[in-house]
This record gives structure tokens, C-alpha cells and sequence, in this order.
């Protein structure tokens, strides 16, 4: 078990493989949104290895640099809560929808989320790095904000979508986000005596230790002055 909470998002990259693999040999016997909703599952599971494995560096973002942890290497995100996150919540939220396409709340939920991530990974991220790029983003900006802009002109333009999938989408959406990004990351699994600590080099990924390190130290330095 150790081993997959150290390595479950290479996992997912073979994941993403497999269902690219199986979507181009599907490609002519499903719809149009049921070809996106594959698209986007494939792109959550880039998206989880850019943020951690390659070039990484999530872990140190979260805990370094929005938390300002006490103990950053597992608190208040550790390598289980990422663990059970990205692959109990996250492979759920974005699957299921795959293999219901005509339910429409249910596809267009993810899909909302995918574009909400912008905000985080385009935002948030980038104010706190001071950078153009944090990881995550190339995913997000070339994956799930394309595939979730054609996703919603289609249903609207073809008539699917109706006032009660776009309520129940975003409750869904939000609902979502309010129990696997923050209690499940700040609350229920996270625990500042940890032993499902981030090891070196995940920590380390990014240089994002030493990015920050960078940025204080004006501030440091200015606190000396005065």
C-alpha cells in the first residue's frame, strides 16, 4: 500500500494511456459528449501526474506556500489525502459521468469543475509563485478549458442542458469541491503528526522550496530594515 501512495499518479498516467487506448478504438461507436467526458477523464489524470510527478511540485505549493505549514513535508496535505483525493474522489467524479453521457448534471458537473481550476492553478498559484506557469496548469489551459467550453456550447446549442442540470451540475460541482478539496484536505485527513509524510523529492519538485524562499526574503529583509 505504501507503494501506490507513493506512486499512485504514475499509476494514473498508465491509466491515461489505457483510456486513450480505448477511446480511439471506441471513437466511431460512441457520441459526441461521451468522446469529451472520456477527454476529460484522460486530462484530469495528466493533470494529477503535472501537478506531482512531472515537473510537480504541488505538495510544497499547498502546505509551503498557501498553508505556511509548521510541518509542510505532511500537513496540511499528506501522501494518503492525496492519495484517496485523486483516486477515490477524483477517478469517481470524473468516470462515472463516462459511461452515463445522456445524464446530462452528472457529465457537466466535472466539466464546470475542469473550468474552475483555471482560477486555482491560473490565479491563485501563479500570484503565490509570481509566475506565469505553476503545475497544473498546462492541463487545465489546454485540457479541461477547451474540452469544457465545446462540451457546454454542444448541449446548449443541441438543446440538452435544462435549468435543472445547470442547478444540480453546480451543487454537485461545489459539493464536490467542498468535501474532497477542503474537508478531506484540511479537516478529515489531515493530521500534523502524520507518518504519510511527502518524501524529498516530491517536496522538491518544481524547486518550489527554493521559488518561495526567493520571495520572502524581500520581505525578510525589509522586516530588518525596519
Amino acid at each position: 500500500m505504501q507503494f501506490f501512495r507513493r506512486h499512485w499518479y504514475e499509476g494514473g498516467g498508465v491509466v491515461a494511456i489505457i483510456a486513450s487506448i480505448v477511446l480511439i478504438a471506441l471513437w466511431r461507436d460512441v457520441g459526441v459528449l461521451q468522446r469529451l467526458l472520456w477527454l476529460n477523464f484522460i486530462v484530469i489524470l495528466v493533470h494529477m501526474y503535472e501537478e506531482y510527478g512531472w515537473p510537480g511540485g504541488l505538495p510544497a505549493i499547498i502546505n509551503w506556500g498557501i498553508s505556511n505549514s509548521p510541518t509542510p513535508d505532511r500537513y496540511p496535505l499528506n501522501q494518503n489525502s492525496a492519495m484517496i483525493i485523486n483516486v477515490g474522489a477524483a477517478y469517481t467524479f470524473y468516470l462515472i459521468p463516462v459511461f452515463f453521457g445522456h445524464v446530462i448534471w452528472l457529465g457537466l458537473a466535472p466539466v464546470l469543475f475542469g473550468l474552475t481550476q483555471f482560477l486555482g492553478h491560473g490565479i491563485v498559484f501563479n500570484r503565490k509563485l509570481r509566475s506565469i506557469y505553476n503545475p497544473g496548469l498546462a492541463a487545465v489551459t489546454l485540457g479541461h478549458v477547451p474540452i469544457g467550453i465545446y462540451y457546454i456550447y454542444y448541449i446548449q446549442t443541441h438543446g440538452l442542458a435544462t435549468v435543472w442540470d445547470w442547478a444540480i451540475a453546480v451543487v454537485y460541482m461545489l459539493v464536490f469541491t467542498w468535501v474532497a478539496l477542503v474537508k478531506m484536505t484540511y479537516t478529515w485527513l489531515a493530521d500534523r503528526e502524520s507518518p504519510y509524510v511527502f518524501d524529498e523529492v516530491e517536496m522538491r519538485r518544481f524547486n518550489v522550496p527554493e521559488k518561495l524562499a526567493r520571495l520572502s526574503r524581500p520581505t525578510q529583509q525589509q522586516g530588518k530594515e525596519r
